[in-house]
């Protein structure tokens, strides 16, 4: 049977956040699933660390798991604490810094 889920255990209680760790310097990813329909991905950023400019083809939801982050969208700023969530649009610039050390979920859906 293919899985549907990867790189993470089933049928147990779960804190995605302490499913990835930091790394100095780095942003680091861990996928979940990614198929035509929607990707999930967790994802460290280390203080002031960031994912540039680009835009998606599909509506994408983030999740703050820990930390500061901020989103901008159309160029507009906002700022991302624990436990809240933004939809960044299909077919709109998007970008991601670690304002703080920062880990989120991604979840597109396309």
């Amino acid at each position: 049977m293919n899985e549907k889920l990867k790189n993470i255990k089933k049928a147990q209680i779960l804190t995605f956040k302490d499913e990835i760790s930091y790394q100095d310097g780095q942003v680091v990813s861990k996928t979940l699933v990614q198929n035509s329909a929607v990707s999930m991905t967790i994802f460290s950023f280390d203080k002031g660390e960031e994912i540039s400019s680009h835009e998606s083809d599909g509506d994408a939801v983030v999740t703050c798991l820990d930390g500061v982050g901020q989103i901008t969208i159309d160029g507009v700023k906002y700022e991302l604490k624990e436990g809240q969530s933004i939809v960044m649009p299909a077919k709109h610039p998007h970008a991601v810094l670690g304002k703080e050390r920062f880990k989120m979920l991604l979840v597109v859906v396309f």
